[in-house]
């Protein structure tokens, strides 16, 4: 632990292999939860993280069981060593870390959002952006769960926007749940089998350059929120109305 303090950068936070190399499963487990349900957890590596954790599944190292392990040995069953029952348990493990994160921001922006409703405006708070938001949510709010999972940054705010302009809970649930499935497993099953095949037809070794899945995964989860940001047409803003 010493030199892991000497050594530390905070360049560090933003590389998911330092999470797992440091932490392993349960650091995992808690960055998952916390970049989807903690305000500050908003810069911890999402996509990335995941990827890189279905890489590192069923095995850190040549002969050494991967991060399964730590869980899997709890109930004596640390001798198996089988890759798909690694990733079903680690699929299952951080969607369940990934639905509680979410939960909790809901939870957090329904017992704020009320209050937020007769604040003032101010330079970076409009109360317009409430009405704007209900209306986004009254009109595409389950599918804006689902594909803000996908959004560095969006889903962690997601839910907390979610639970201010009051979304039906059971609704929010159902959309947590489905969003969050299909998240972990298109991160982790990529992340595993693309390893494989990219080291088996190319002899390319994905673990020594990580920094190149980094790279790639940021382009590609922000290059809609960029073109959407830069690209898209404005459209005239109608008279905001007040939530039932």
């Amino acid at each position: 632990m010493h030199l892991i303090l000497l050594d530390f950068n905070w360049s560090q936070l933003l590389q998911p292999q330092f999470y797992i190399e440091n932490g392993g499963l349960w650091l995992l487990l808690f960055v998952v939860f916390a970049e989807t349900g903690l305000f500050a957890g908003f810069f911890l590596p999402g996509d990335s993280l995941l990827f890189v954790a279905g890489i590192y599944a069923h095995e850190l190292k040549p002969g050494e069981p991967g991060i399964t392990h730590q869980f899997l040995k709890l109930f004596g069953l640390g001798d198996v060593r089988n890759e798909y029952a690694d990733l079903f348990v680690l699929w299952a493990l951080i969607s369940v870390c990934g639905i509680l994160g979410n939960m909790v921001g809901y939870w957090t922006g329904k017992k704020i959002g009320p209050a937020m409703y007769h604040w003032k405006d101010r330079f970076f708070f409009k109360k317009k952006f409430l009405y704007d938001a209900h209306d986004f949510y009254e009109k595409h709010g389950g599918g804006a769960i689902v594909v803000a999972r996908f959004l560095p940054i969006i889903r962690t705010f997601a839910p907390i926007i979610a639970g201010i302009v009051q979304m039906e809970k059971k609704k929010f649930n159902y959309y947590n749940i489905v969003g969050c499935l299909a998240w972990v497993f298109s991160m982790l099953f990529a992340g595993h089998f693309l390893q494989k095949w990219i080291l088996d037809w190319f002899q390319f070794d994905l673990k020594e350059h990580l920094e190149v899945i980094v790279i790639g995964i940021v382009l590609v989860t922000t290059a809609p929120v960029i073109w959407k940001l830069f690209f898209s047409k404005k459209k005239p803003n109608d008279p905001p109305q007040t939530p039932a």
